[in-house]
């Protein structure tokens, strides 16, 4: 079973606050996978969600180091952040040996690498690209920077970003943030 909610952020502050208001009803056992192009605002709302979950900062892109944990400040599930764009394959996500159970985990590029759960979210960030006016000078690159992607957010146009948030499963079956 899925339920699917549509939204719009329109700035970096909504995209963070939509991750706010998610890690507001996330614990311990949660999968979010995120999906979205470079500069879409999928660390901005990682952000959001650390802060929502009440976690120790700052959240950053953890590119080059793959995941980062950041431990709860109020006695809650910590909060995995995975960036699983460098990994070829799910072997590579079980190598990182991540603790889906005690931990909310964030990931990524996990779209077909993380293996689903019995429930899990799905959140897709579509930003415009190519349309006039708009810079999608980092939608080809395959780089991206340690520092976050609220600042490629903020390069581009400011142009509403379209967010598809999918819940599956039981835990999800009256939808995400309902």
């Amino acid at each position: 079973m899925s339920v699917v909610e549509r939204l719009k952020a329109a700035d970096p502050e909504a995209m963070h606050e939509f991750g706010v208001a998610l890690g507001g009803v996330l614990a311990a056992g949660d999968l979010v996978i995120l999906t979205g192009p470079l500069g879409a605002g999928k660390t901005t709302l990682t952000r959001g969600i650390g802060e929502g979950l009440g976690v120790r900062g700052p959240v950053q892109s953890p590119t080059f180091v793959i995941a980062r944990t950041h431990p709860s400040l109020v006695g809650g599930a910590p909060l995995v952040h995975v960036d699983a764009y460098r990994l070829a394959d799910a072997t590579e996500v079980e190598d990182l040996d991540l603790d889906f159970e005690g931990a909310v985990v964030v990931a990524e590029w996990g779209a077909g690498l993380v293996d689903a759960r019995e429930s899990w979210i799905e959140v897709v960030i579509d930003r415009p690209v190519g349309g006039a006016g708009s810079d999608d000078s980092d939608s080809d690159s395959d780089t991206d920077t340690d520092t976050d992607d609220s600042e490629e957010f903020a390069e581009a146009p400011i142009e509403p970003r379209t967010i598809t948030v999918t819940g599956h499963g039981p835990r999800w079956q009256n939808g995400v943030l309902a």
